[in-house]
């Protein structure tokens, strides 16, 4: 099996680094969902938005985008992942960029975040999953789902 065209999925070599080759491919995304570690805080855990990635290399892509957030807030981003490991057919790395929107953080202004990532492909059909870890009472953590279609190659 391949990802992306650029994993190859041997028993014996489960972990793997991946090798940086260009690509061209455009992703569209409608938003997120995300499960809440403090679900005791009433939290939007159905995050709509559009999305966008721009995937240039096997390890590397940018994305933008703006999504209704756990606060209930309209969110907007602009980032990069970097994910130059694999485990299967998994990519493993992070997305690093600028996020705004939620009120208790710099009061709804703009902010640098990393957050760890997971990415699986199959065809047209991807999904990434961020673990976005709690930060102090500003933001809250959780597990997002973000489903992804590739409209461009």
């Amino acid at each position: 099996m391949l990802l992306a065209g650029a994993l190859p999925v041997h028993a014996d070599d489960l972990f793997t680094v991946i090798e940086n080759k260009p690509l061209k491919e455009v992703w569209l995304n409608p938003g997120f969902y995300s499960y809440h570690f403090q679900r005791d805080k009433n939290l939007n855990d159905s995050n709509p938005g559009l999305g966008g990635e721009y995937r240039f290399s096997t390890v590397a892509s940018v994305t933008a985008g703006r999504f209704y957030n756990s606060d209930r807030f309209y969110s907007n981003y602009a980032g990069v992942y970097y994910q130059p490991f694999a485990f299967g057919p998994v990519r493993l790395g992070a997305v690093a960029g600028g996020f705004n929107g939620y009120p208790k953080m710099r009061n709804g202004g703009w902010f640098l975040a990393a957050i760890p990532t997971l990415s699986a492909e199959y065809k047209s059909v991807g999904v990434n999953v961020a673990i976005v870890p709690t930060y102090k009472d500003r933001l809250y953590g959780a597990i997002s789902v973000q489903l992804r279609l590739k409209v461009f190659e």
